[in-house]
């Protein structure tokens, strides 16, 4: 698999999004960084996004809300959430409507890299991949 994908996150607190970058850029990925879903949706990126990483809870359009505009407009981007406050009921929706991953901040590496494997693989889509939901303690 080529790391040159474009993978795009949308977060608006400004450390954990240039956190982010770096570790991206770190792995070898292309990325860009967007503060919100309103900056994404404007962006000529977007057609590009091969990748999405967005942060659960953001004023304006959630990055659950951001996935589901995506979808009904017809772009479909493997799409992993970050949270600093997971929930089950979120989680359940979120990977029932094809999310590709849940996972929670601070984000573990390891997993994150399994997610981008996942949303990244050639010719399969996030639905006939293995979901990965990860959140500290859960079971």
């Amino acid at each position: 698999m080529s790391k040159t994908l474009l993978v795009s996150i949308v977060e608006d607190d400004r450390f954990f999004r240039e956190s982010m970058r770096r570790l991206m850029r770190s792995l070898g990925y292309t990325v860009e960084a967007f503060a919100s879903a309103a900056d994404f949706l404007a962006s000529p990126r977007l057609a590009e996004t091969a990748c999405l990483v967005a942060d659960v809870q953001m004023p304006a359009m959630t990055g659950i809300e951001l996935y589901w505009h995506l979808a009904d407009a017809g772009r479909a981007i493997p799409t992993i959430l970050v949270t600093a406050y997971p929930n089950d009921v979120d989680r359940v929706r979120a990977l029932n409507d094809g999310v590709v991953g849940y996972l929670r901040k601070p984000v573990d590496e390891q997993y994150l890299q399994q997610c981008l494997r996942r949303a990244l693989a050639p010719g399969e889509s996030p639905t006939e991949s293995s979901e990965i939901s990860i959140t500290r303690g859960a079971t």
